[in-house]
């Protein structure tokens, strides 16, 4: 599953297709059950969510004399990645509401400032949409959290396996990545 911006771009995914998916869209429709009280217009969302979750685990998951080690190995990786993930944003969040409360300043003000409604606002505390990256510079000039606290530097394995295989036809053997929290 790609990176989702705004949580409206679940309706172009098709489906899921590795372990990294599932767990993202499992939390992803975990955070949408307790947003949907907020906030009804996400039920459509949380639905093709829960039917992309149902598709792919009848397709991986069914058999159960069909499952390999390897596939219980992706599974245990990718849950670590996705809990790793949460962490971040878990933190984040904290951070900017602790900013937000020295303020005196709720989340609907932020969004204010930041141009967003209140709805999508919390779709962002939430890690459900992404910020921006200018959303994230304003946060940080505006409340002086660090950059490093709000913007992750880890990457999808996805694209740590595209810059390793860019680097290896480089030629270049002094430039690798440098390791992150994430191995």
């Amino acid at each position: 599953m790609k990176d989702i911006k705004d949580i409206k771009e679940i309706e172009n995914i098709e489906r899921l297709e590795n372990e990294y998916d599932l767990q993202k869209a499992s939390l992803l429709e975990r955070k949408l059950r307790l947003m949907i009280k907020e906030n009804p217009d996400l039920k459509p969302i949380r639905k093709k969510i829960r039917d992309l979750i149902s598709e792919y685990e009848s397709r991986k998951w069914s058999d159960f004399e069909k499952i390999t080690d390897s596939q219980i190995e992706e599974s245990d990786k990718a849950e670590e990645i996705v809990d790793y993930e949460q962490k971040f944003i878990q933190k984040r969040k904290e951070s900017i509401r602790k900013k937000l409360k020295e303020f005196d300043m709720t989340q609907q003000d932020l969004g204010q400032i930041l141009g967003h409604p209140k709805s999508y606002m919390s779709e962002l505390i939430n890690g459900v949409s992404q910020f921006t990256l200018k959303d994230l510079v304003i946060i940080h000039r505006l409340l002086g959290i660090s950059l490093k606290t709000l913007i992750p530097t880890y990457l999808q394995s996805e694209t740590r396996d595209k810059v390793r295989e860019s680097i290896d036809k480089l030629n270049k053997p002094k430039l690798r990545l440098r390791k992150t929290e994430i191995a």
